[in-house]
């Protein structure tokens, strides 16, 4: 895995399973997950903005899709998505559920 505690945020990763979850966000002191699923357009489109979020806060970022996992859907009330769930110390401080969120937006949540 990419070394996400340098000052430049690497891109976003994927994650595949609840385990790798979790581990990614014992690892950081903060981080933002994306759960997403395949051919969802507002998904996709997400992707480069998480991007540019990473890069312009250094908070480090992880898709991953709950259909993998199921245990997530419920785990973290998957209910649409793009869902995008902000983890402080490992706890969930934040959620975004709207469809398509712009960067500055998702910043905004981040500071």
């Amino acid at each position: 895995m990419t070394d996400t505690h340098s000052t430049d945020a690497p891109a976003p990763v994927r994650l595949e399973t609840a385990t790798a979850l979790d581990r990614f966000v014992a690892d950081h002191d903060r981080a933002l997950v994306e759960f997403y699923t395949a051919g969802c357009g507002a998904c996709a489109a997400m992707e480069p903005v998480l991007g540019l979020v990473a890069e312009e806060t250094g908070v480090p970022v992880a898709l991953i899709n709950p259909r993998d996992d199921p245990t997530l859907i419920g785990d973290y009330n998957i209910t649409r998505v793009p869902t995008l769930v902000i983890f402080e110390n490992g706890t969930q401080i934040d959620r975004l559920d709207d469809e398509f969120v712009g960067a500055d937006r998702v910043v905004e949540r981040l500071r």
